[in-house]
């Protein structure tokens, strides 16, 4: 027991389970098709005997995907260092939250029930879900979060981005570009995407230098790439370069490479969507 296991009243007037919130784990595997992680409850549980989540309370000191994660390897086998974590997605209820974590793990591994709550754990077609016999709560958050099995990889035109701001970048474009990546890189989490059904996205980040800022090296969650010959094209080849569960978001102001990036198949957004991110995101 920790001490977020209890019951707790939102200002709605329900009992919940948790009484600092709780999460869940919405874990996918791409396979030919999407497959995900669902647990099925114990009888000795809320819910016995329907299909969920894994996961449960979260205590005080715990973010929803430290909670989430942790839930979920007591109640499975589940090695929660294998799980990569692509968005967040909360319920609100007023004094209360439940907030599922959605991330893939390479293979279709084998997971076991781990706890006297879970009864079965297993991966299901996601177009079977439906046919399961489901937890209400999560059904009713499964008709939104089933558009959210994909993962983000977010390119930045570096060279676009750096001239969106007047902050010196023209006296040296090579400590621009770092400070650039710095920035984004001291991102927790990212708000706004186009078309998002999630609220928080933990993307993959790529920048593209060229010209002086071409020697920039990569820092831990932003890969660095300099383009051998033009930046636009570079962009563009990245734009296209998508897998199955994958899709590319390029941070470009410049119109004809955004009509070129979404003729690739990609989305577009604007520097100052970032640069207001990067604001939002510095100390007070």
């Amino acid at each position: 027991m920790g001490d977020g296991d209890g019951w707790a009243d939102c200002d709605a007037g329900h009992r919940h389970w948790g009484r600092y919130g709780a999460a869940g784990v919405l874990l996918y595997c791409m396979d030919s098709e999407p497959y995900v992680l669902l647990q099925k409850r114990s009888r000795l549980s809320i819910g016995g005997g329907t299909w969920g989540v894994l996961g449960g309370a979260r205590h005080s000191h715990e973010g929803p995907i430290e909670g989430a994660l942790r839930e979920a390897s007591e109640e499975s086998t589940l090695d929660p260092s294998t799980v990569r974590v692509h968005w967040r997605s909360a319920e609100d209820h007023g004094g209360w939250s439940y907030e599922t974590v959605i991330g893939s793990v390479p293979s279709r591994v084998g997971v076991r029930p781990q706890s006297f709550e879970s009864a079965a754990v297993a991966w299901v077609s996601a177009r079977e879900v439906d046919r399961k016999k489901l937890f209400p709560p999560f059904a009713e958050s499964w008709k939104r979060l089933r558009e959210s099995l994909y993962r983000v990889v977010l390119v930045v035109d570096t060279a676009n981005a750096m001239g969106s701001r007047a902050d010196g970048w023209w006296r040296d474009r090579h400590g621009a570009a770092e400070r650039l990546r710095d920035e984004i890189a001291a991102v927790s989490g990212f708000t706004g995407l186009p078309d998002a059904i999630a609220d928080v996205c933990y993307p993959s980040i790529v920048m593209v230098t060229e010209g002086a800022a071409r020697g920039v090296s990569s820092a831990d969650g932003v890969e660095v790439v300099a383009a051998p010959g033009s930046g636009d094209d570079t962009i563009v080849e990245l734009a296209a370069s998508q897998a199955v569960d994958e899709r590319r978001l390029v941070v470009t102001a410049d119109r004809e490479l955004r009509a070129r990036c979404e003729a690739a198949g990609a989305t577009v957004i604007g520097p100052r969507w970032l640069l207001d991110t990067l604001r939002q995101a510095r100390p007070a």
